[in-house]
């Protein structure tokens, strides 16, 4: 394994899978005494992964039915 001239390591995938490393994981990079460890982050740093679903969902929806259509049919009535 190398480290690209950007300073980017690749984890392998079994590795990843193991860690619970998700993609949009949060990590920290730490060194202690001597040794180079990635561990998942205690907090998140600004975007959370539910900002980022819905960030990515906003807008995208179009079910062609107005909001009272939509709220008539979830509230299981007929206005119409």
């Amino acid at each position: 394994m190398r480290i690209t001239s950007k300073g980017q390591v690749t984890i392998p995938a079994e590795i990843r899978e193991r860690a619970g490393l998700l993609p949009e994981t949060e990590v920290d990079i730490i060194y202690v005494n001597g040794i180079v460890q990635i561990v998942k982050a205690d907090f998140h740093r600004g975007e959370t992964r539910g900002d980022r679903v819905v960030r990515r969902l906003w807008g995208s929806g179009d079910s062609g039915m107005t909001t009272d259509e939509i709220m008539a049919l979830v509230r299981g009535t007929d206005d119409e």
